[in-house]
């Protein structure tokens, strides 16, 4: 098995590579297009800048080959929040794979960036409108077990570092709730996407990579 890197000249790679590393899986960072087409799964890691972020993939054309990918993809941090519509950070015209926006933390009472050891939520429940979310919308959010969370408990902690975040969608797969609640984790067919750090998120972070990599 061949685990292909995304590079983008973002942070956190080397944090990603030991991870795997540490469970013996092949891996290689690369921004080859060839390459990520032929790897029997891709991780999009990231910590960066949104709008710098997608001009390096946008000149070398991976803007449209991450969109056509089949095998199992993995987007972390700012890796997932550029698969999502836009975001606020830099005006940034992102992927799209996901429908939903990235927004900026905005609050007097709590510290931004959104730092530290905070929820995974499978289930989010609200009669609250505020979010500017539908009723029969909400409904719908984390109506699915996705398969990179099994054999975690409901209410596990992961590790988190971040200014901006994906608002809650259909395509929610977990939730967490700082200064409001939003999308922790997004899935939709092949596409798997956490706000936080699964590699720096201890034994469920692992378990979670782990799930991934038997996909």
């Amino acid at each position: 098995m061949m685990i292909a890197i995304v590079k983008y000249n973002a942070g956190n790679i080397g944090s990603v590579t030991n991870a795997l590393n540490r469970l013996g899986v092949k891996n290689k960072v690369t921004d080859d297009s060839a390459e990520l087409k032929t790897a029997d799964k891709v991780i999009f890691p990231g910590v960066g800048e949104a709008g710098t972020a997608m001009n390096y993939l946008k000149e070398r054309g991976l803007d449209q080959v991450l969109k056509s990918l089949d095998q199992p993809f993995l987007g972390i941090c700012l890796g997932m929040q550029l698969m999502c519509n836009h975001s606020e950070e830099g005006n940034t015209e992102c992927l799209g794979i996901f429908d939903t926006n990235v927004k900026l933390f905005q609050s007097k009472e709590f510290k931004v960036p959104h730092m530290g050891w905070n929820s995974l939520n499978t289930e989010y429940r609200s009669t609250n409108d505020e979010f500017g979310i539908e009723n029969n919308q909400k409904s719908k959010i984390v109506n699915q077990q996705s398969l990179i969370l099994q054999s975690l408990p409901q209410q596990a902690d992961v590790y988190y570092v971040h200014s901006y975040y994906a608002e809650l969608c259909e395509d929610a797969a977990a939730t967490c709730d700082y200064i409001l609640p939003f999308s922790s984790m997004l899935q939709k067919d092949n596409y798997y996407a956490t706000q936080f750090h699964p590699e720096k998120s201890a034994g469920v972070g692992e378990q979670i990579l782990k799930n991934f990599i038997s996909l």
